[in-house]
């Protein structure tokens, strides 16, 4: 392996739902909880990690309850597209708040307030050290922020993608509702899918699998948990082939 390859820096995506930037209220978003995420995000950068993240829109707008009342699913996802921009306007401005450098770029395009996605400048950007994120989704209906979020990291370049969710990893059942469920260290990317575990939509898990991108699964409210899987050490499921 080559000196260059040795010295490559760290660069891993960050996977956030919308829902958990709403912390305890359910809905829109809880400034504790973008500056707490803002810091974690700060603090790996500052130990040489390049970050890309990818925020869900949940906690603004969520098109399955208009979708069975006969809304326009095309239609839905495009409102669910710009909220993901919303929540990627707050925590551009909280990382820049912070002292860090941060540009917010969309696959659905809105000129006056986000930059067009382009994988080659984002690539660009993040060996400037310049946090990256992620909105608009795919910038086409039918497809998660989950499946998004895995399309960005192959197409950046990212060494993983880093799933938060609110357990610190994929379990043999709900942890929640059965004390006896058993959490899996690794897991295939053929287990994932055979199984149908729904951490993640099965479409990313594929995606994932057939670029050989790993997934990490952890919980974010887990203290000291994002350092270590930033950092590439031990921590949650990882899912991989």
């Amino acid at each position: 392996m080559s000196s260059e390859q040795t010295s490559k820096p760290r660069r891993i995506l960050l996977k956030v739902s919308g829902e958990a930037l709403s912390g305890d209220t359910g809905f829109g978003i809880d400034p504790k909880v973008l500056s707490a995420t803002a810091k974690a995000i700060r603090n790996v950068q500052e130990q040489g990690v390049q970050t890309v993240l990818v925020i869900g829109g949940g906690n603004i707008f969520r098109g399955a309850a208009l979708q069975k009342a006969g809304f326009d699913r095309v239609t839905g996802d495009q409102m669910g597209m710009l909220a993901t921009i919303m929540n990627g306007l707050a925590m551009r401005e909280e990382l820049k708040a912070q002292g860090g450098k941060c540009e917010l770029m969309s696959a659905y395009g809105v000129p006056s307030i986000t930059t067009q996605y382009s994988a080659a400048q984002g690539r660009e950007l993040l060996n400037n050290g310049t946090s990256l994120i992620v909105a608009g989704g795919t910038g086409a209906p039918f497809f998660t922020t989950d499946t998004a979020a895995v399309l960005r990291a192959i197409e950046l370049q990212c060494s993983e993608v880093l799933k938060a969710t609110k357990v610190d990893g994929i379990y043999t059942a709900d942890p929640v509702k059965d004390h006896t469920a058993t959490k899996f260290d690794h897991l295939t990317f053929d287990e994932v899918i055979e199984k149908q575990l729904e951490v993640m939509d099965l479409t990313a898990f594929a995606l994932a699998r057939d670029h050989h991108m790993p997934i990490r699964v952890f919980s974010m409210n887990k203290p000291g948990a994002f350092d270590k899987a930033a950092l590439g050490h031990a921590e949650g499921t990882v899912v991989s082939d």
